[in-house]
């Protein structure tokens, strides 16, 4: 990977972070995903889910591959406008009440005004409360304190935020001078930055893969059915791209693509597994191959509806579903084994 394709790949990646996108609101993201991959030269369309799917080019078209990644981000919603202004709220995609504490948020009205808050603890202020450190920390006892004037319900009805409201947390993205890369929603922004820098690659340098290559961005993952539903005529293998676990009795750091064998939804394609790994070792790619033992998939949601054979990579991201961290040699050796699959 060049120096070049890396820095537009995290201009991508900056892009695509700042576009609020919890699932079931990815319009943001994935109009930025259209923009982006147009801006390149191609024709992505629009699954009926909401989802971008592009091919990317390739001769052999009774032979697909399908890059996937998501878009779709943890986030909560409104579930009550409580009568003191506060807003008590229900998660999307499973984002943690004991993750966002402290968290500034966007709050987005059906009428398209999007107003700021906070996520506290009811009665935040330790002066005041004894029981704060004792407090278990539910979607009962946090709330999110708006950034207006507003102290009732009807008050806060009258800014057009109510119940179905979508909350977003912001991002916080930040790259550091030694190449860390933290942010909220690397899972799986990272990935479909990557998957996005590989399309700019391929068009740049006029390359017509041997093999027809699409590229399905999903807006469900965090639900369990992001790729569950499309799949592009002569598709015969989807290798997902989302986020590499880091944690303990795993091998994988931040500064490597993880290959994963097998998930808590079962193995994936052993074929296919056996030469990502062996190409990661025959270039000298930085990888790890390890079980996940909490995860799924978007390929493993495909495999129940498609017959199509399916394998796991990403980058490897630390502290998954919170404030996230990657390195961008993850990046680069992410690209370099999409490459060597793909033979481009």
């Amino acid at each position: 990977m060049t120096e070049s394709l890396l820095n537009k790949t995290l201009d991508l990646l900056r892009g695509i972070l700042a576009q609020d996108s919890p699932v079931g609101f990815t319009k943001k993201a994935v109009d930025f995903s259209l923009d982006a991959l147009r801006g390149m030269g191609y024709e992505p369309t629009l699954t009926r889910k909401g989802g971008v799917l592009c091919c990317l080019g390739g001769k052999d078209a009774e032979n697909g591959l399908i890059l996937s990644a998501h878009i779709d981000t943890l986030g909560g919603m409104v579930s009550r406008v409580k009568d003191n202004g506060r807003l008590k709220l229900s998660p999307v995609g499973g984002l943690e009440p004991n993750n966002i504490e402290t968290e500034s948020v966007r709050v987005y009205t059906r009428r398209g005004d999007v107003y700021e808050g906070t996520i506290q603890l009811v009665n935040a202020s330790m002066h005041v409360n004894g029981s704060y450190r004792s407090t278990q920390r539910t979607y009962d006892t946090i709330e999110c304190v708006l950034d207006e004037d507003v102290h009732s319900a009807d008050e806060v009805r009258a800014l057009g935020i109510d119940t179905g409201c979508f909350v977003c947390v912001e991002p916080r993205t930040v790259i550091t001078k030694s190449g860390y890369i933290k942010s909220r929603f690397l899972d799986d922004k990272l990935s479909a930055a990557i998957l996005l820098g590989f399309a700019s690659y391929l068009k740049e340098e006029k390359i017509i893969p041997e093999r027809q290559i699409w590229l399905h961005l999903t807006v469900y993952e965090e639900e369990g059915h992001g790729a569950s539903a499309t799949m592009p005529a002569g598709v015969t293998e989807i290798l997902g791209v989302d986020m590499g676990c880091v944690g303990d009795e795993l091998q994988c750091t931040e500064k490597e693509v993880s290959i994963c064998p097998k998930d808590s939804s079962g193995p994936y394609n052993y074929e296919m597994t056996c030469r990502l790994i062996s190409l990661a070792e025959e270039k000298g790619i930085g990888h790890a191959v390890d079980v996940y033992p909490h995860y799924s998939s978007d390929c493993s949601y495909a495999i129940r509806t498609f017959d199509v054979k399916h394998a796991l990579i990403g980058p490897g991201v630390y502290a998954s579903h919170g404030y996230e961290r990657s390195h961008v040699d993850a990046v680069k050796s992410t690209f370099d084994l999409l490459c060597a699959y793909t033979e481009v």
